[in-house]
């Protein structure tokens, strides 16, 4: 097993330029992070440009119309900084609703859900289990691990049910399950249920 640091200095020994590079947390074929500016350059060279997503409304979470985007392909959820709505109080996007072409605000406690569903879900401590699991588990890059209560659904799906709500839970992010250091599996996360929100609710 090898630290970064020694893959470093192998490819420096090797005297490979990776060795020196500096380090992203980009995408690599993205590097100045502008995402929706390369959607639309690589649908435009595939010549299709008429599939770059059009404008649409931003709705807050009761469905009323509060403003125009330029695209939901340029919003992610969390998102706080240019989203163009003017409110008294600081608003996040809450949901991308690619297929409705809708943006959805809220204010910052709407981004919190205490529930989601994974699917694809891979077990790497052990073959299947049809038990409540207590894991730590984390939803994103960078995001703290959280306790919860992972119980198998089957078909590979799982109800992850946090002990305390979190924020921004994405999906089609990736989510991992650990106890301490060991990782128990992983899968996709595809629903995620909000505070608030019944067993029906989107």
């Amino acid at each position: 097993e090898k630290r970064k640091t020694d893959v470093r200095d192998v490819a420096r020994r090797h005297r490979l330029y990776v060795a020196e590079k500096k380090e992203s947390q980009e995408i690599c074929f993205v590097p100045d992070g502008d995402y929706a500016g390369f959607i639309e350059r690589y649908l435009e060279a595939e010549g299709r440009g008429s599939e770059t997503p059009a404008r649409g409304e931003i709705v807050d979470t009761e469905g009323r119309v509060v403003g125009q985007h330029d695209g939901v392909h340029r919003y992610t959820v969390g998102q706080r900084r240019g989203i163009g709505v003017s409110h008294p109080l600081p608003l996040y996007v809450v949901r991308v609703e690619a297929e409705e072409n809708r943006v959805v605000v809220g204010e910052a406690e709407e981004l919190l859900s205490y529930e989601f569903t994974a699917a694809g879900v891979n077990w790497v401590a052990f073959d299947y289990t049809a038990e409540p699991v207590r894991a730590e588990v984390r939803v994103r890059y960078r995001h703290v691990e959280a306790h919860a209560t992972v119980t198998p659904l089957g078909a590979g799906r799982v109800r992850v049910r946090f002990d305390e709500p979190q924020r921004a839970v994405t999906p089609g992010q990736a989510t991992v399950f650990y106890r301490g250091e060991e990782v128990l599996g992983g899968g996709w996360i595809v629903k995620d249920r909000r505070q608030g929100q019944t067993a029906g609710g989107s």
